[in-house]
């Protein structure tokens, strides 16, 4: 049971950091590397201090050694010419007395000579201790610069990757229109505007076809058959009016012959009207005289009778 629960907490546990990961904000994690790494520089710096404080205080005590083992040399030498001094006076005892203060002073001027050579030696140590530790913190300095660009560099690239990402999402916005919610896709209003407007075309097509749709082309050619006459009668009373006409003919020109429609005879409109007969019965006389080159007979009279 308890191998199961370990089992289950190690699952948890390593769910949860992938988990993260992939939730993780990258400006946050550049962040904590860089934080990580200044932290770290920090530590090196302080450690590098440590090891050249440690040399800058061997090389004093150096010098009180050195300074000591030349005060007792001179303290030695000092005693010997006292010792010397007193044995030319004859003053044996005096001079044994002194002997044995420069002996003295010799033997502790013997210890501070080790002592000092011992300093020497780790002052050599310490002094490359110092230059690795400064040679280190160069580096890491170096390498902070470096991070920092990075971490810039990391920073750009993801504000551009953003706007790549959100321009790809528009893209595909703008090319696929998904709905939202119960919003219709773009393809479902298309098709329903294109049948829509089929249908509307189909019902035009079938209207046009009927005797409504041919009855009306009808009445629009007559009307523009009696606005072309009218026009043409108004040109030729222009040009009657100046002496342009030719003799024999009057200032009424003859008026165009109105368009054939198929499946309709002269004179009679299918479905139409008496008014619509009589217009174009009344067309047609007005157009035969002009078309003759005569005039019409006077009202009143009548013509004779063939023989």
């Amino acid at each position: 049971m308890a191998n199961v629960v370990r089992k289950a907490l190690r699952y948890l546990s390593k769910r949860a950091e992938i988990e993260l990961e992939n939730r993780a904000d990258p400006r946050v994690q550049i962040d904590q590397a860089i934080e990580a790494a200044r932290q770290q520089h920090e530590k090196l710096v302080s450690q590098a201090a440590l090891v050249v404080g440690n040399q800058r205080e061997i090389e004093m005590k150096m010098a009180r050694q050195v300074e000591e083992v030349t005060n007792l040399t001179e303290s030695a030498r000092s005693a010997l010419m006292l010792a010397d001094n007193a044995r030319a006076a004859g003053d044996l005892a005096t001079a044994v007395q002194y002997e044995q203060t420069a002996q003295a002073f010799a033997s502790k001027l013997i210890a501070s000579e080790t002592a000092l050579e011992d300093l020497k030696v780790l002052h050599e140590q310490a002094a490359a201790s110092a230059a690795q530790a400064r040679v280190a913190v160069e580096d890491n300095t170096a390498r902070m610069h470096r991070q920092l660009a990075e971490r810039t560099r990391l920073l750009t690239q993801i504000e551009h990757a953003a706007m790549h990402e959100q321009m790809s999402k528009a893209m595909e916005g703008m090319s696929s229109l998904p709905p939202a919610g119960d919003t219709p896709t773009l393809a479902e209003v298309r098709d329903k505007v294109e049948k829509r407007y089929a249908v509307a075309l189909g019902r035009q097509e079938l209207a046009s076809q009927g005797m409504e749709a041919r009855m009306l082309e009808v009445r629009r050619a007559t009307m523009d058959a009696q606005a072309a006459g009218r026009l043409a009668e108004l040109r030729g009373s222009m040009a009657g009016g100046h002496g342009a006409g030719a003799p024999g003919q009057t200032g009424r020109p003859a008026m165009p012959p109105m368009p054939p429609t198929p499946g309709i005879s002269a004179g009679r409109v299918p479905g139409g009207t008496g008014d619509e007969r009589l217009s174009l019965g009344k067309a047609a006389g007005d157009s035969a005289p002009s078309q003759g080159g005569g005039t019409p007979p006077a009202s009143g009279t009548q013509e004779a009778p063939p023989a």
